[in-house]
């Protein structure tokens, strides 16, 4: 039978906002019935805490380190390989929906001559898919493409606008009809000008049903991505829901004047930035939080309608389905907006998987704490379809074990991930050098430790302190700690996939013959030979052993 994948990507959208995460007041009953259908895993972390790596780790199946992409607008250099890459061997058509955040490495592709008009040329620029329908979703004044098939959409609908992404679907209207910009924080309780079904998330739902309605009609096997903008900002919900959640609903904020107080100078910088000083205010978060968990309900409505759309199609009998997130969002906690730290609320995301293989019904609806990352979904695509498992390019693990209540072990003892904040403010507040501007966060699940080079470490124990709102990273009494991360840290480091134009087994193929006589000689090549005679006593031996 056909297999297919259909893999879901939210963008900011924390694990602790879906009532499968446990949410109280947020009620995602089709993301849970995703849930309840596969396995939910409750320890997986994404490799950076930042849209584009974060994305180009998934995508690539490798560490931030390893492909390069450290920050939003570094490309991806140009022959690194990607999902859609090791998708297309296995004959699959791998095909995205929405964003992948993925700048192109023109100057590798000109250095090369690649025409970006060439087919090998246009998986490059889309980070190795199929761009049925890209849009990376932020168009910012008049930064939208003329060729954008949303922005025509809208424009056809009656939504005519120069930016109709800025002036109807993220903004909204005062008493008066003014519009005003969905980008201040202080309308995010209006709802956008957009009516809901024109909206960018119901509008790429119905995309990504379109390109599954035309690939089944194909015949071939396909996966998709689905790369969702929201909730990531602006924080502007249409109607209804943009007044589904009020004051009542907003959880305090993880923070503590202590923290505040005693923070490590990389998080008091990150404390000095906009966003932070907006979050660190009560009625900025009254304002913005109950719009965000408006913007995660339409998510859930609308992939119940992609979830229909399955079970009449029939396609829950051979589609493995994943739902997760690129990275989470502040919302305040630890006095901090956006991202870029790693708090649990932005480094842990959340993550289903639905595998309809038989072996996986023993622990259909099951969590699962076993330490996952974003770069082990590669590896369980290959599997489930049966490739190759590409050790020597794929840094992640398959989850497939997993997904089907097998013992994985040994399984990973740490998780790992990496923020380059040398595009930040921080840095030139700090006086750090662009070249040493990296954080790495190393977690086992009790114990969080993040390297700053030129800084001490942060350490949190998450068994006495799981808000992570004490900062014991100064405190000698853990100082053998930090040497243990440390060491985790330089094994992870010797433990990165450099060599990947070649595989292990190439390598190694000949390994029983090379030790029973000297293959330099099948290429003529002589080293270390006295004379013709031992020359001639190793062809002799060769012989007799292929004889």
């Amino acid at each position: 039978m056909q297999r297919n994948i259909l893999f879901i990507m939210c963008d900011q959208l924390r694990a602790d906002y879906l009532s499968c995460y446990g949410h109280p007041y947020l009620k995602t009953p089709y993301i849970d019935q995703l849930a309840a259908r596969g396995t939910l895993f409750t320890r997986a972390y994404a490799q950076s805490t930042i849209c584009g790596p974060s994305r180009m780790s998934a995508y690539t199946g490798r560490y931030v380190r390893s492909h390069g992409s450290t920050w939003n607008g570094v490309p991806l250099r140009i022959g690194e390989p990607t999902l859609g890459d090791h998708l297309r061997e296995l004959g699959m058509r791998a095909a995205l929906v929405g964003k992948t955040h993925m700048a192109a490495d023109w100057e590798g592709m000109l250095r090369l001559g690649v025409s970006p008009r060439s087919l090998p040329g246009v998986l490059a620029v889309q980070c190795g898919f199929e761009p049925y329908e890209r849009d990376d979703g932020l168009h910012p004044g008049t930064a939208i493409r003329l060729d954008s098939e949303y922005a025509t959409y809208l424009r056809r609908h009656g939504f005519d606008a120069a930016n109709p992404w800025e002036q109807w679907a993220n903004s909204t209207e005062d008493e008066d009809g003014r519009v005003l910009s969905g980008w201040f924080l202080s309308h995010a309780d209006r709802p956008a000008r957009i009516p809901e079904e024109h909206s960018e998330t119901a509008y790429f739902v119905r995309r990504a049903i379109d390109f599954i309605r035309e690939a089944e009609s194909d015949g071939q096997p396909w996966c998709l991505h689905l790369s969702l903008i929201k909730p990531h900002w602006p924080y502007l919900a249409p109607a209804p829901y943009h007044k589904m959640f009020g004051l009542e609903h907003v959880l305090p904020a993880a923070r503590s004047d202590l923290e505040r107080r005693t923070a490590h100078p990389l998080h008091a910088a990150f404390m000095e930035e906009r966003v932070a000083h907006a979050f660190a205010r009560e009625d900025v978060r009254n304002r913005v939080i109950p719009a965000y968990m408006g913007l995660i309900k339409q998510i859930d409505d609308r992939i119940g309608d992609l979830l229909r759309f399955l079970q009449e199609r029939s396609l829950f009998e051979n589609t493995m389905v994943v739902f997760t997130s690129d990275h989470g969002d502040y919302l305040g906690d630890h006095w901090l907006g956006e991202k870029q730290l790693f708090h649990e609320v932005s480094v842990r995301v959340p993550l289903i998987i639905y595998d309809p293989s038989p072996e996986a019904d023993g622990v259909r609806g099951q969590a699962n704490d076993a330490l996952v990352e974003l770069i082990d979904l590669a590896p369980t695509f290959l599997d489930y379809l049966g490739g190759d498992a590409k050790p020597h390019v794929l840094e992640g693990r398959t989850l497939v074990p997993l997904l089907h209540g097998e013992a994985a072990a040994p399984w990973r003892s740490v998780a790992v991930s990496e923020y380059d904040y040398a595009f930040d403010r921080v840095r030139q507040r700090l006086g750090t050098p662009a070249l040493a501007s990296t954080l790495y966060m190393v977690t086992d699940g009790r114990w969080k430790y993040i390297r700053a080079d030129g800084f001490r470490p942060m350490l949190f124990d998450h068994r006495t302190d799981p808000q992570e709102l004490r900062d014991i990273g100064a405190n000698a009494d853990y100082a053998k700690v930090c040497d243990q991360f440390d060491s985790e840290l330089f094994a992870w480091f010797r433990r990165m996939r450099p060599r990947i134009t070649i595989s292990e087994q190439a390598i190694t193929s000949g390994d029983r013959i090379a030790l029973l006589y000297d293959r330099d000689i099948d290429d003529g090549v002589l080293i270390g030979y006295w004379d013709e005679a031992e020359l001639e006593r190793e062809i002799e031996k060769k012989n007799q052993i292929l004889c």
